[in-house]
């Protein structure tokens, strides 16, 4: 008896990619293992989100699709909706976080091409999938859960069919985690279809839904989240979905949005690679892994390619935080003639850069304290470029180390 994910690649053939499972030789040197990349960046919508969103509209009765479906989603989820609204002829209103990614708005516009309305609310997804549920219920409408539904969890368990189907051998499989979905649907499947290997799920350091849930045992609402990992930002993660995951997950590991950044920028640069901040995740897990990995075929699921270009400053910015190679001080400089020339030519290291400076203060500026943002080329430059300040006497203050006056500042 085929598995209910096989069953699904079937219902999704001619509608979904089915994307290519990369060896990826840099990343095999660096670990040591056989490292493979699957894409589903190049999937039709540039997200697994598709197959899950698909495989639940198909199924609808006729009476389901004449009264239209309803999501909430941050932008993936979205877009496989809308593109499934319009290749089934059915119509859908999509909610959307107000703070979502202009490109993933642009997109879900173009993929359901006039069957769908948008609607922005809410700060988090978490938010806006509460104004959807009241949505759908006044108008009678279906709505298409982004995780916590049988039939999606199906449809996304087609990226574990594919995976085995292009590398039976496969021993390790890392996966991004959101709200579950993808890897409840990959497990499940793996469980029956290869019960040996072992799945690694990864969330971002600033929304650990999934972590927290297993720690306390049921599904928990987190009260705050970072919200920089837009396609795995969820505060509370679905109960089917928890149920599936405590039984499959080896482990799940948090990764620093730092991190995550400086693996987005690596895999672009060095693999040509377009990744959204939660399709960087299991690529970013590696680090974290190395140990277990070694000498194995594992798999990383590049789970969304939908990154907007006006955010890779941000991007840029946090990878050199997280690095240790971008540092903010509140600098005092001394009242005395040239300090500020002092600074640049016997402060600043010969391979440091200047890449921030304003006065504080709006009157007497000159006099005032200034903040100074500093790039270093190395991170133990860091401790010699401290103690330059000091001999120089530099009244100085770490803005890095402070949370509260980092965000108020930078």
């Amino acid at each position: 008896m085929k598995h209910r994910a096989e069953a699904a690649a079937e219902r999704l053939k001619g509608v979904v990619t089915h994307t290519p499972l990369q060896y990826n030789l840099r990343l095999s040197e660096k670990y040591g293992a056989a490292v493979y990349l699957k894409r589903e960046d190049l999937q039709v919508v540039r997200s697994y989100k598709l197959r899950g969103a698909f495989n639940k509209i198909n199924k609808l009765t006729e009476a389901e699709r004449t009264k239209g479906v309803v999501c909430a989603s941050a932008g993936n989820h979205a877009q496989g909706v809308a593109f499934s609204c319009k290749r089934l002829g059915i119509n859908g209103v999509i909610f959307m976080p107000g703070p979502t990614p202009r490109q993933k708005i642009s997109q879900t516009e173009m993929f359901g091409n006039g069957r769908i309305e948008i609607i922005l609310t809410g700060d988090t997804f978490d938010d806006c999938q509460q104004s959807a549920l009241a949505y759908c219920a006044e108008h009678g409408m279906t709505f298409i859960h982004p995780f916590d539904d049988p039939d999606i969890i199906e449809g996304q368990g087609t990226v574990g069919v594919e995976i085995l189907q292009d590398e039976p051998d496969t021993d390790i499989v890392i996966i991004p985690i959101g709200g579950g979905g993808l890897v409840s649907g990959v497990g499940s499947y793996f469980r029956e279809a290869k019960p040996g290997i072992t799945v690694y799920g990864v969330e971002p350091q600033g929304a650990p839904s999934m972590k927290a849930a297993l720690e306390h045992g049921a599904p928990i609402t987190l009260h705050e989240i970072n919200r920089f990992v837009d396609g795995a930002a969820v505060k509370r993660i679905g109960d089917l979905t928890y149920q599936y995951s405590r039984e499959l997950l080896r482990d799940v590991q948090l990764i620093p949005e730092g991190k995550i950044c400086t693996t987005i920028l690596e895999l672009y640069n060095k693999d040509a690679i377009v990744a959204e901040p939660a399709g960087a995740l299991a690529v970013a897990a590696l680090d974290f892994y190395a140990d277990e990995i070694k000498g194995k075929k594992v798999a990383c699921i590049i789970s969304g390619g939908n990154n907007d270009i006006d955010r890779m400053g941000e991007i840029k910015e946090l990878s050199l935080l997280y690095e240790g190679l971008k540092h903010y001080f509140i600098v005092r400089f001394p009242q005395r003639p040239g300090a500020l020339k002092l600074f640049v030519n016997d402060v600043l290291g010969p391979n440091d850069d200047i890449t921030r400076f304003e006065f504080i203060k709006k009157t007497q500026r000159e006099r005032g304290p200034a903040l100074v943002g500093v790039e270093l080329q190395k991170a133990t430059d860091y401790t010699a470029l401290v103690e330059r300040m000091r001999k120089h006497r530099f009244d100085f203050k770490e803005v890095n180390s402070d949370q509260t006056l980092f965000e108020y500042l930078i």
